[in-house]
């Protein structure tokens, strides 16, 4: 099987790299030309996670690497490469993608929409008929605030929090109408907010919570160090608009991955398979707002709205208005396709404080005794 991956070097291409490596003997890696050496950036990730000898030793020969621009037509390449490169092809993973949920729409649309439609005519334009899974998101569900987002469900009557999640909403629409016009399988995973406890490396891509420790280091005074830091009862209140019994999927990004690859083994129904790739139990938004509290010396009150006069550590926290709408939410996502077909999977992994903080900002001594 020839399989290439774009986005392989991002939060969750990196990981994902190492589970198909566990599948393939090797990988045509679709690298965002002029970012970098792409097999240093997975080599290093493989070393800092703790990936076999091996494994790591063997990757300049298991991993071809070929620079395109996902937003180019043609991927950037030349006429004949780009044939070359869709005649070999049996499976395309794409997982590339901007994350950045507070980008603008046209900047968001260039890569998670454009690039989908690029990789789309990669996976038509050859002799073959490589199988497609795309990486999208379940928050395509969209500002729906509470019941039940289904894997079947794509529409965008609710709205969207943010223009991230319109971006991804336009790209599944496209991958299902291709799959249609096509008669082609399509397979998409739907993964929630992905994490992990994995220490931040400046190395590695961030993690995607990593701008809490970022509004922190911008807003206080020594970027939130021990140093003076007030007593607990001392610290200032932060107000944020959320819900007391909300709650959010937060799902580790290494299990993400192996469930993805093992849902990719499946035989594809002909259609566009839709699968949400979620955990097994959600995380309250107290349990957010007491990660906020363990790494800024800080206080934090939910509260209905958005203050009229906030403060100015609110008012940092309203440079990324995306994500504090998740404060407020109390759906839940659907996975019972994903378990019908592979079974229970409970990770073993329990996301609550600590696994959020070690992720985020490593615990230290002045982090563990915070409330």
């Amino acid at each position: 099987m020839r399989v290439a991956l774009t986005g392989a070097t991002g939060f969750l291409g990196l990981r994902l790299v190492r589970e198909l490596l566990c599948v393939y003997d090797s990988l045509t890696i679709l690298a965002h030309a002029g970012s970098g050496s792409a097999l240093g950036r997975i080599t290093r990730f493989m070393e800092l996670s703790g990936a076999p000898d091996a494994l790591v030793e063997a990757l300049p020969g298991r991993l071809h690497v070929v620079e395109t621009d996902l937003s180019r037509p043609l991927l950037g390449l030349a006429p004949a490469e780009y044939r070359r490169l869709a005649d070999e092809l049996d499976v395309i993973w794409h997982s590339a993608g901007n994350i950045n949920l507070d980008d603008d729409l046209a900047s968001l649309r260039r890569t998670n929409v454009d690039g989908t439609r690029h990789v789309l005519e990669l996976a038509a334009a050859g002799a073959g008929r490589p199988l497609v899974h795309h990486i999208g998101t379940a928050f395509v569900g969209g500002a729906r605030r509470d019941g039940v987002v289904y894997e079947d469900e794509l529409d965008d009557r609710h709205g969207f929090e943010n223009n991230y999640e319109r971006s991804k909403y336009e790209a599944e629409v496209l991958v299902r109408d291709w799959s249609r016009r096509h008669g082609r399988p399509v397979v998409v995973m739907r993964p929630s907010v992905l994490v992990t406890d994995m220490p931040p490396h400046p190395e590695l891509p961030p993690h995607p919570l990593r701008f809490l420790a970022r509004i922190v280091e911008a807003s206080l005074p020594g970027g939130g160090s021990a140093e003076g830091e007030p007593p607990p009862e001392h610290r200032p209140v932060v107000r944020l608009a959320g819900h007391p019994l909300g709650h959010l999927n937060l799902m580790p990004v290494e299990h993400a991955a192996a469930v993805m690859v093992r849902l990719a083994g499946l035989p594809p129904s002909g259609g566009a398979d839709v699968y949400h790739v979620v955990h097994d139990h959600d995380v309250a938004s107290t349990v957010l707002t007491a990660l906020v509290e363990r790494i800024a010396p800080v206080r934090v009150r939910l509260v209905d709205s958005r203050p009229d006069d906030p403060a100015p550590l609110e008012a940092a926290v309203d440079l990324y208005p995306g994500f504090t709408p998740y404060l407020s939410h109390r759906r839940r996502f659907d996975d019972t396709r994903v378990r019908s077909l592979l079974g229970p999977l409970p990770s073993g992994i329990r996301v609550g404080l600590d696994y959020l903080v070690d992720g985020v900002a490593p615990r230290t001594a002045s982090t563990t005794g915070a409330p």
